[in-house]
């Protein structure tokens, strides 16, 4: 179930950026930096693939993956900012999170906020959620900006380049 899932949405989201180029990789990228499953490691591997196909450069996929990722990370980062303490202290406690660990999280964005943000970035799954504890912690919005945007590079770098050697042993695969 779901393997056929994932299919159906690789194959949507192929023919999207086939069609649309380099706003929809930014669009798409923005969306699953918003919370929304829609994995980078679909998007910015087949802009790879028409990187390698010479419709796409690798720095435009880069850079359109980098600046979606930093617009989805401003939407989830105002949303928690604005609504998100609030909503932990309010039902925390059903996902077994408490006004203490939300005072914990707000001690390590003070200390270690740039870091998390930047070295986040780089790593799956939290890379998409990073920016909700950074907005509820009330983390400097430049700062955050900045290093989410330094950070998101070379992911989307690195998950650009696998798609053109994909590419270029596609006959292999």
């Amino acid at each position: 179930m779901i393997t056929k899932i994932l299919e159906v949405l690789a194959g949507w989201v192929t023919s999207a950026i086939s069609a649309g180029g380099y706003p929809i990789v930014c669009l798409f990228m923005a969306i699953e930096s918003a919370c929304i499953p829609l994995p980078s490691e679909i998007i910015m591997p087949f802009a790879g693939f028409l990187v390698h196909e010479g419709r796409f450069s690798i720095w435009g996929a880069t850079m359109a993956g980098a600046i979606g990722n930093l617009i989805g990370s401003f939407a989830t980062y105002w949303a928690g900012y604005y609504g998100g303490r609030t909503a932990v202290v309010k039902w925390g406690k059903y996902i077994l999170f408490s006004e203490r660990d939300l005072n914990n999280a707000d001690r390590f964005f003070q200390r270690y906020g740039s870091a998390a943000v930047f070295f986040s970035r780089m790593l799956p799954i939290v890379r998409t959620f990073i920016s909700l504890p950074a907005g509820i912690s009330r983390m400097k919005f430049w700062p955050f900006a900045i290093y989410s945007f330094i950070g998101a590079v070379p992911w989307c770098w690195l998950l650009t380049y696998i798609g053109v050697k994909l590419g270029e042993n596609w006959n292999t695969i």
